[in-house]
């Protein structure tokens, strides 16, 4: 256990923003099963819906540092593909 004020303060720090990163990388994770059941059931409305929001999320998760910029971008172009995959197999 820490002595130092300043490090029992970044220890406190550190648990609460590891909370929140724990939320906003759950709340991604549940996104992403939403759209690819939505995929996988042929509902491609709803999973063209649901690839905007979790566009957003990738976002502003790689805006707040929760994920580096480049696998946010990595995952919108894999799940971007999906959808345009299925699309295209629908046709």
């Amino acid at each position: 256990m820490a002595n130092i004020k300043s490090a029992k303060k970044r220890i406190s720090v550190n648990e609460k923003k590891n909370l929140q990163n724990r939320m906003i990388k759950s709340q991604i994770n549940s996104a992403l099963k939403k759209f690819r059941t939505a995929v996988a059931a042929k509902e491609l409305d709803l999973a063209a819906e649901l690839l905007s929001v979790l566009t957003s999320l990738l976002d502003n998760a790689a805006q707040d540092g929760v994920m580096h910029k480049n696998k946010a971008d990595r995952n919108k172009a894999k799940l971007s593909k999906l959808l345009s995959d299925a699309k295209a197999a629908k046709v």
